[in-house]
């Protein structure tokens, strides 16, 4: 059964919440793997790395990140619109970060202290959502 929320087209369309979805399906795209190989915080931004589009059409997960990331997204947020589980998200980010697919920018914290004025961007972002 193919997935609504992918046109014939091959790019991703949100649609409304209807069902859940199984996470089998993800899952096996990491390779059962639940931990990325870079670690990154959930905040981080994600920005595509390629000016020109490249065929990732035997990754559907990475055409949707790729297609989302032309404008500059937080892993979480990423995981929201994707409504895939951010575990699986942070995965496949690393492998395409370790492919130059994408850049991932994470935020500097001095000492240990988060960024206030980062966590009210990111808390308004969430509302957006």
């Amino acid at each position: 059964m193919s997935d609504p929320r992918w046109n014939t087209g091959g790019d991703w369309q949100p649609q409304p919440h209807s069902e859940p979805a199984s996470p089998v399906r993800p899952y096996a795209v990491t390779g059962g793997r639940t931990a990325p190989r870079v670690k990154f915080a959930m905040e981080a931004l994600v920005s595509s790395a390629t000016v020109e589009p490249r065929d990732l059409s035997h990754m559907p997960e990475y055409a949707a990140i790729s297609q989302l990331c032309r404008s500059v997204r937080s892993v979480a947020e990423i995981s929201a619109l994707l409504r895939i589980p951010l575990g699986v998200v942070r995965v496949l980010i690393s492998d395409m970060a370790t492919e130059g697919l994408v850049r991932v920018h994470q935020p500097q914290l001095d000492a240990g202290k988060p960024d206030i004025n980062l966590l009210e961007r990111v808390l308004s972002g969430l509302r957006r959502l």
